[in-house]
């Protein structure tokens, strides 16, 4: 039996502000289990993104817990999650994130060496690239020389570079046609049939199909 990989408790996220208190995310509760590809839907400002920065550690709960890998993240300090955030969690931003004055390989590469505190000598920056469909001539080029799907397409090999228990994708196609959408919901679909464990937010309903379960976000509570 698979075991929870994710699992929130009661998560609140509530922004302080000059004009009153916004709640991102009001009291939710989830699991998520090894292994599961979910899609996260809801409409604009209905905490989608809010919830998955706090599943990415990049934000804490104000109130609740929430597990990573049986790891409460709220007893964690800064350096303890940034070191879960390089080894468990990969991220696919929508605008892709990448570094402008590094070439493709560099790119993927970089989050390596913050984690092995050396360049990449075993082939595995190179043989991810060529997963993603990216050669090695493309590999040397900056990522304003390459179309948008080329620029998703190493986001996800630089999100899988430290093999993550954990992929998170934030409107993974929000920024492409919808032919190579498709083909990079193809290749994440690919990765999920391999074992990995997918959490996607979406506003498509023919994205969100590619996930074996959606989870719909309104007010900040699990609809």
């Amino acid at each position: 039996m698979s075991s929870p990989v994710i699992e929130l408790d009661d998560v609140t996220k509530v922004y302080p502000l000059p004009a009153g208190d916004v709640v991102a995310l009001n009291g939710i509760s989830l699991i998520i289990d090894e292994g599961e590809f979910v899609a996260i839907m809801g409409p604009s400002g209905s905490g989608k993104s809010t919830l998955l920065n706090q599943i990415g550690c990049l934000d804490r709960p104000t109130s609740g817990n929430l597990f990573l890998d049986g790891k409460n993240i709220r007893e964690m300090d800064d350096r303890e999650l940034t070191d879960l955030r390089l080894s468990s969690i990969g991220y696919i931003f929508q605008k892709f994130n990448l570094i402008p004055l590094l070439s493709a390989y560099e790119n993927v590469e970089y989050p390596y060496i913050m984690k092995h505190r050396k360049n990449d000598d075993t082939g595995r920056v190179r043989d991810l690239l060529a997963l993603v469909g990216i050669d090695e001539n493309l590999s040397t080029h900056k990522p304003n020389e390459l179309s948008g799907g080329q620029q998703q397409r190493i986001a996800i090999a630089r999100a899988l570079v430290n093999d993550p228990a954990i992929l998170l994708c934030d409107e993974p196609t929000g920024n492409l046609d919808s032919q190579t959408g498709a083909q990079i919901m193809e290749a994440l679909s690919e990765l999920h049939k391999k074992g990995r464990t997918i959490v996607m937010v979406t506003h498509e309903s023919e994205i969100a199909a590619y996930a074996e379960r959606t989870i719909v976000i309104r007010d900040g509570r699990v609809a």
